[in-house]
């Protein structure tokens, strides 16, 4: 995702190259390629087709991609844990310095 938020639309080769410079383990055009269909299966992607090309974007900028990822994890730990998770929620911010609880809050409010 990091790579087509920088590129903003790229072909499945492009994000293959670019993120292959980057690691020493090379993985195959078809990872890149499954990868890229699912996301796009799921909604986080755009396909565009050219040609015999398909060029992908992200539905999402990175900040409300972070936030609904967040929502989702959040969602699925309290319906798993429940009042447990809610308590420790509760724990983490009672600990965190009042300014940057009360910016939270104020950060809660917008959503």
């Amino acid at each position: 995702m990091e790579e087509l938020w920088s590129s903003g639309e790229a072909p499945v080769r492009a994000v293959m190259d670019a993120l292959n410079e980057r690691t020493s383990t090379k993985r195959a055009y078809t990872t890149y390629m499954t990868i890229m269909a699912r996301l796009h299966k799921k909604g986080t992607l755009t396909r565009r087709r050219e040609g015999k090309t398909d060029f992908y974007t992200p539905v999402h900028d990175r900040s409300d991609y972070m936030a609904l990822r967040a929502r989702a994890e959040i969602e699925q730990l309290v319906t798993q844990y429940g009042d447990v998770a809610l308590s420790n929620f509760a724990q983490q911010m009672a600990s965190l310095d009042p300014a940057r609880r009360r910016a939270l809050q104020r950060l809660a409010r917008k959503t």
